[in-house]
């Protein structure tokens, strides 16, 4: 009888660090760090994902009451950890093109531009070097994730996220490549020919991600590729649809097929220039009645059922763009004919009748006129609320008291009568309850600060049926999230030579 070629089992002294890094953004790095840390975790290994530096708008409140990128909260539940600030100690939280909030063991330090990071750089890898000690104390493994790539010159003095955090500790690193994306040997090659002597030396090896076709018309550019560099191939991966994870960055459009004749309920995202944690319609993108568009720049918003106004980064600046484009105008006939309207975090910002910046934490100081859905306004503080919170919807009607979960995430402070009719009731921890949110009279536009307002599979359910879904279906995020981490680890354990992929950590 042949093996399970997933069920892999690692060498008992299996024991340091292994870096991950991609020749381009988007190459898979956070899935492959992912898939790896399940194939260990579920052989029995200690694992622990981490980052060094991340610069993302999509993050995750830790239990620690910290924040991190999104994909390392998603490596967590891979390596069946609770996610930790340690696990991603340097985020980046982009509030302009060249400026950008800069979180240090999960908590906002200060905000910088590009150049004046670059100066920061020496300080900001203290903190990930001592966030490594302490996770490689913990644990036997911790698999390094990069950011975009080494190849990127002009960054490499004061290098922390790459080259020059493996460097500063000694590990191997895996060099990972999109062939989906076309010029995978060019990819590959360049990159290595951008590094420096000490740099090419410590690549082991390469991992080819996202492959369709013939494996055997690619065999011989890998022969090519390994007497080229002299480096071997661990693996090509296959191109896996379907896959229910946590987007570092970019948004993912895909839809579920609800099937012919099945009712569907249209749902619109405006994508924001700063829209922030779009995680939140994972759950709606994977609904099988559910319609999601994410509608960008130059593109008006089409008729639906339901809109919602996601999180920002930047609020005020987002308000103009919304209205730049004509989308106040839209939102508005939107109400008109009936549909509903929800606002999430900066997004419920924006239904207020005032957003302030008195202090220019996101932008120049000032003030902006809200849409003014909502009596309330936002004053943006200097201390940012992070927590992770569970309650009840407490919409009028007959899904009253469905259950939500989520995070919080934001600077502002909102007050204003518009508050007396919350949208949510959450659990202060102590057997009580707190309003969150607002609700308008007409009952047509909700809003809140919870992050994550679709999770919960008895939650989505009675938000689809307020929006006009009247036979709506739960779907239970969580367990398709947990089917994909379980089916990546067998596709990695069946097509990569995980025993030459980990010899470095043998000891």
């Amino acid at each position: 009888m042949q093996p399970d070629a997933t069920q892999f089992q690692p060498p008992r002294a299996l024991r340091g660090t292994l870096m991950v890094q991609g020749t381009t953004s988007d190459a898979g790095k956070s899935t492959i760090v992912a898939g790896l840390c399940r194939v260990l975790a579920r052989a029995g290994t200690r694992v622990v994902p981490f980052k060094p530096q991340n610069m993302a708008l999509n993050s995750a409140v830790t239990a620690d009451g910290g924040e991190i990128g999104r994909a390392q909260a998603l490596q967590a539940q891979a390596a069946r950890l609770a996610p930790h600030t340690d696990m991603n100690p340097v985020l980046l939280k982009p509030s302009s093109d060249t400026g950008a909030q800069v979180i240090i063991h999960g908590r906002a330090r200060l905000d910088l531009d590009a150049r004046a990071y670059h100066a920061y750089k020496p300080e900001a890898m203290k903190a990930v070097l001592a966030s490594h000690t302490r996770l490689a104390q913990a644990y036997q493994v911790v698999l390094v994730e990069g950011a975009g790539s080494p190849a990127e010159v002009n960054l490499r003095e004061r290098d922390i996220a790459n080259m020059g955090f493996a460097e500063q500790v000694d590990c191997p690193v895996v060099l990972v490549a999109d062939i989906d994306r076309g010029g995978v040997f060019a990819h590959l090659v360049g990159t290595l020919d951008c590094l420096s002597d000490s740099e090419r030396a410590r690549v082991t090896g390469f991992i080819i991600n996202r492959f369709r076709g013939d494996i055997g018309l690619l065999e011989p550019g890998l022969d090519w590729l390994v007497a080229r560099t002299g480096k071997p191939v661990f693996g090509v991966l296959p191109y896996l649809h379907g896959l229910h994870l946590d987007a570092e960055d970019a948004i993912i459009g895909a839809q579920a097929d609800g099937g012919q004749g099945a009712q569907r309920l249209r749902v619109i995202v405006p994508v924001l220039p700063r829209i922030a944690n779009h995680t939140d319609f994972d759950a709606l993108r994977a609904h099988p009645q559910v319609d999601l568009q994410f509608v960008g720049p130059g593109r008006p918003i089409p008729p639906a059922d339901l809109v919602v106004l996601p999180g920002s980064k930047n609020v005020r600046g987002d308000l103009e763009f919304l209205r730049t484009h004509g989308w106040d105008v839209a939102l508005a006939r939107h109400l008109r004919y009936g549909g509903k309207l929800v606002g999430i975090c900066g997004g419920m910002q924006m239904l207020g009748r005032q957003v302030h910046d008195p202090d220019g934490r996101e932008g120049p100081a000032g003030s902006s006129a809200g849409l003014g859905w909502l009596d309330y306004e936002t004053t943006l503080a200097a201390d940012k609320q992070l927590r992770q919170v569970r309650g009840r919807l407490a919409l009028e009607t007959a899904e009253a008291g469905a259950p939500v979960r989520g995070y919080e995430i934001h600077l502002g402070v909102t007050s204003g009568k518009g508050l007396e009719q919350p949208a949510l009731w959450l659990d202060r921890g102590d057997g009580t309850l707190r309003p969150d949110g607002a609700r308008s009279g007409d009952g047509q536009v909700l809003a809140t600060y919870v992050h994550g307002l679709f999770d919960d599979p008895g939650g989505c359910q009675a938000l689809l049926r307020w929006a006009g879904l009247d036979q709506a279906q739960a779907v239970d995020l969580d367990a398709l999230r947990e089917a994909s981490i379980e089916r990546l680890a067998d596709t990695m354990a069946a097509h990569l030579d995980l025993a030459a992929l980990l010899a470095p950590l043998r000891h």
